[in-house]
């Protein structure tokens, strides 16, 4: 019970003012996770869902396209390891069918190297996030590449 007051009252650190206002709504905003380690996905998962997305998490960019091909998505989360080889590679042929403007993608990556990010920008990625990450920048970077959250600010 003491837990429950502490977050109710706003005064915990380590949790956003988003996530305190929007811990019991629905947000309609639907996100694709390309994921093949589970426990990031995971992760990930844990703090959208909280926020009120509605994501589903494939672990293969063959799934991936075929979710995109039969259902809009508002954003794309990618890592740059795939079962199938090299993501970014992935998202350039993406590219090709779906352009940023239709799918913007957040890359996850372990590598921190300028030529990397270099890499996910040129094949089409909106942003980038080196894993492990912070939770509340995973948050910020989805809420800055949502489309409605362009339109609001």
């Amino acid at each position: 019970m003491q837990l429950v007051t502490y977050l109710s009252n706003g005064s915990c650190p380590f949790v956003s003012q988003s996530l305190r206002e929007s811990m019991f709504e629905t947000n309609q905003a639907k996100l694709l996770m390309v994921e093949p380690e589970l426990v990031l996905a995971e992760l990930a998962t844990f703090r959208l869902e909280l926020l009120g997305y509605r994501l589903e998490v494939v672990s293969s960019g063959a799934e991936a396209l075929d979710r995109l091909r039969h259902e809009p998505i508002d954003l794309l989360i990618l890592d740059t390891k795939l079962p199938e080889g090299d993501g970014l590679e992935w998202l350039t042929e993406l590219r090709l069918e779906f352009k940023a403007d239709q799918v913007p993608a957040l890359v996850f990556s372990l590598d921190p190297s300028l030529e990397m990010v270099r890499r996910a920008y040129l094949a089409g990625a909106q942003d980038y996030l080196i894993t492990p990450f912070d939770p509340t920048v995973l948050e910020e970077k989805v809420q800055r590449l949502l489309p409605s959250h362009a339109e609001t600010v």
